[in-house]
């Protein structure tokens, strides 16, 4: 149905996030990745979803002036939001393992941002997500680490890996976004260009 909808539209997917990929094939749309490199960096002042708000529409700036008049470039960015900071992609297996500590028996927000970019305009939503883990041993952290090594995802944890299925104990919203893409929000979206 979405696909013969936006089939005068080409999607640009601009994520090297497997997941992300993933979904999309899942979704069934037709899509074509086009990556840059860009430096994440965002003002200090900004607060939970106003940093992947400005991360996202970061990235989809990088294609201005290339965007053909049926694209639509579709980018994103996932933090997690824990006691007023947020962490990022893990630095190391220390930075990973001192992250999966502070989340163990805490109630945290994961906030995925999505921009999608035209000719004709730049439109920038987001999802917030509640996860709730369970007390995580020091040697569940350890086992999870060394046996799926998150060091690519926001909190250094994927829920649907190992971590998700024996530590999380509640999620209150979306659970694609927690993994990446909160893709029900993105398919009432794209409808709109169709």
């Amino acid at each position: 149905m979405l696909k013969e909808k936006l089939n005068a539209c080409q999607i640009i997917l601009a994520s090297g996030s497997p997941r992300r990929q993933q979904f999309f094939k899942e979704m069934d749309l037709h899509y074509t990745i086009r990556l840059k490199e860009i430096e994440e960096i965002y003002p200090e002042h900004l607060k939970a979803n106003e940093i992947t708000d400005f991360l996202a529409e970061l990235k989809a700036n990088a294609f201005e002036n290339e965007l053909q008049e049926n694209d639509v470039l579709v980018t994103s960015d996932t933090i997690v939001w824990l006691e007023g900071k947020a962490l990022g992609k893990p630095k190391d297996y220390n930075d990973a393992f001192k992250m999966l500590q502070q989340l163990s028996n805490q109630t945290h927000k994961v906030i995925t941002s999505v921009c999608l970019k035209s000719v004709k305009k730049t439109e920038v939503f987001n999802c917030i997500t509640k996860v709730t883990f369970a007390t995580l041993s020091d040697e569940a952290i350890c086992y999870y680490l060394d046996n799926y090594q998150p060091f690519d995802k926001a909190g250094s944890y994927g829920i649907q890996d190992w971590i998700g299925l024996i530590g999380i104990s509640k999620i209150e919203g979306s659970y694609t976004n927690v993994v990446g893409l909160p893709t029900e929000m993105l398919f009432q979206k794209l409808m709109e260009y169709a």
